[in-house]
């Protein structure tokens, strides 16, 4: 519900009034006072004068909101300035300008405060007695200010708040909207006995990981519910309210992080421009288009083969899919022929090249597959963008390609490699993003578990130490964009992924969500998997000049004609050995260094290699 009804051209005769009113007091108590002739002059040059000041700035435009401080503010700038103009063009003294002006501020401040006071009355709820759930707010930060506030005005709420917890000391005993601070993290659970709460609502949207399990366990143990706000990134430019509350997800409780996010850097090279999605329908892809469509780019182009997929992403970003407008390109990537007409026909300025096959394990067996569509199929793109001058590409990587060990890490490394080498020889700006799993992501782990959990289990586990970074589709896809302003040709741009999560505790905190317990079976680390993930290769550095979550990694350039000389009709482990070797780059020396787990003992293209 909306507190700060706007500030409209109704308050103008009241302020003209103020005006008036403080004039004539000024006048009245002033040693010598002025003739009426020049009273009334004063008077009306005041009111003109306001008015010719407070409209340009808004003040009467329905800009600011009641009483809230951009008013005030605008409001006194515009008192003072009449009062400045008044004592110089009328025939007034410093004392009448100066009492008169503050006067008529006193009494405008005043009509706006009670009018917000009355206004704000009518809309309070009184303490509820019937059904309303009460509930503890968790945070007393500006998220739970925004959420007491909508509890406290809207008269239908389903919660009615009967205390509040904050780990900050100053904030003890502190009140906000008529409910008290009761104490921090450690009185939570007597809270709960003592104010009868039944739901305890998790109000502070940049909260880490740590602190929401921490709540959430001692909620559940006092035989509660906890329900959260979304956090910032899931919610970018959303509100503050109950209408917002929900469950706890598992990305809750793996950690929330705030992205500082250079909006201008980043309207500088999307907002106007042809902006073209490869691989549109993915988890990626999707949010990716979802997120730029907020920058108002000239056109959003987004590219798959799966027509399902595109129909979902369009009807996420419009309410509606009719998929009979051209922002949805059917295209394969192993069609070189139609991606070159695709982008000579369309010629988008910025690209972003999510399309790939992404399942680890189902690529070691199908190599080819990998080598069609991620290798080749990025070559094609690569080779259509560099055609029509496409001003900035990026390359959505993973973090399989850094010291690779699989199928599609030896996939991913190569097209890394490929995007720098095109940087080399095109004009556009051709970088890499790498990073870890998406959380939730088709396929993912995440929703093997959960399907399994609603099963009634077993839930399958390959290791119980195994970790892997985590991060929210939303905070990737922020990330994303923020490094494509910031990256250089032929650079990795490295995203910060936060500590590893051990995919067992993960499938341990899904389980306990479940309505019955579930049993685990441990099935061992599969080929080309890693018990530990990593964001850095061998010899790369750590560098982050530019935001604290992006690092900075040269990509040495691999020739295409070596990707294309990759052989997809060969057996598999000759295909994969061909695949290790493109990963290998060469020292000053000469010599080569080599990946760890590569395949030895196969066919390889080092004889062809250049750099």
């Amino acid at each position: 519900m909306d507190d700060h009804r706007p500030s409209g051209p109704a308050d103008w005769p009241a302020d003209l009034c103020a005006w008036a009113g403080g004039l004539a007091l000024a006048i009245t108590i002033a040693p010598a006072p002025p003739s009426l002739f020049a009273v009334g002059t004063a008077i009306i040059l005041a009111a003109a004068l306001h008015t010719v000041i407070g409209w340009p700035v808004h003040l009467y435009r329905r800009r600011y909101g009641r009483g809230t401080l951009p008013e005030l503010r605008t409001l006194a700038l515009t008192v003072a300035a009449t009062g400045t103009l008044l004592w110089a063009l009328a025939e007034v003294t410093t004392a009448v300008a100066v009492v008169g002006a503050m006067t008529a501020l006193l009494a405008m401040v005043t009509g706006r405060a009670a009018g917000r006071l009355r206004r704000e009355r009518r809309l309070r709820v009184a303490p509820a007695t019937g059904p309303a759930v009460p509930v503890l707010v968790f945070g007393a930060g500006a998220a739970g200010h925004r959420l007491l506030r909508s509890m406290a005005h809207d008269p239908h709420c389903r919660y009615r708040p009967v205390g509040i917890v904050d780990d900050d000391p100053a904030k003890r005993n502190l009140r906000i909207e008529g409910v008290a601070v009761l104490g921090g993290r450690a009185s939570l659970i007597a809270a709960i006995e003592r104010t009868g709460a039944q739901v305890v609502i998790f109000a502070i949207r940049a909260g880490d990981g740590a602190l929401l399990r921490d709540v959430r366990a001692m909620t559940t143990a006092a035989g509660r519910v906890l329900k959260v706000l979304p956090s910032i990134n899931e919610s970018l430019d959303g509100p503050v309210g109950v209408a917002e509350v929900r469950d706890v997800r598992l990305s809750d409780l793996l950690g929330r992080r705030q992205i500082d996010t250079d909006l201008a850097a980043i309207g500088d090279y999307l907002t106007g421009r042809r902006v073209l999605v490869t691989g549109a329908g993915g988890s990626i892809g999707s949010e990716l288009c979802r997120q730029l469509h907020r920058f108002g780019p000239a056109e959003l182009m987004m590219l798959d083969r799966d027509e399902s997929a595109l129909h979902a992403v369009q009807l996420s970003i419009h309410g509606r899919a009719l998929l009979d407008s051209p922002e949805l390109i059917l295209a394969d990537l192993r069609d070189a022929a139609s991606i070159a007409a695709v982008f000579a026909e369309r010629r988008p300025e910025v690209v972003f090249h999510a399309a790939a096959l992404k399942h680890l394990t189902l690529l070691e067996r199908h190599p080819a597959e990998a080598v069609q569509t991620n290798v080749l199929g990025t070559l094609n793109v690569l080779s259509a963008a560099a055609s029509v001058g496409v001003a900035r590409f990026v390359n959505i990587s993973t973090d399989k390609a850094a010291n690779p060990v699989s199928v599609l890490g030896y996939s991913k490394r190569v097209t890394e490699r490929l995007t720098a080498h095109r940087s080399t020889v095109a004009a556009g700006t051709y970088l890499n993003v790498r990073f870890g799993n998406v959380l939730g992501s088709r396929g993912s782990v995440v929703t093997a578990f959960q399907a399994q959990i609603a099963a009634g289990g077993p839930v399958t586990v390959t290791d119980p130490d195994v970790t892997r970074f985590m991060m929210t589709v939303q905070e990737a896809v922020q990330l994303v964009i923020q490094a494509a302003a910031l990256g250089a040709g032929g650079e990795a741009l490295v995203l910060d992924m936060g500590s590893p999560v051990r995919i067992d505790e993960l499938a341990h905190q899904l389980a306990a969500q479940a309505e019955r317990p579930v049993d685990f079976v441990y099935t061992g680390l599969r080929p080309g998997e890693k018990l530990h993930e990593e964001l850095f290769g061998d010899g790369e550095t750590d560098l982050r000049p530019l935001h604290p979550l992006i690092s900075h990694v040269s990509v040495p350039p691999l020739d295409p004609a070596l990707a294309l000389a990759l052989d997809v009709r060969s057996a598999p482990g000759a295909l994969v050995g061909q695949l290790a070797d493109l990963c290998l780059v060469p020292h000053v020396s000469g010599a080569v260094a080599e990946v760890p787990g590569a395949v030895t003992g196969v066919p390889t293209l080092s004889a062809a290699r250049t750099s």
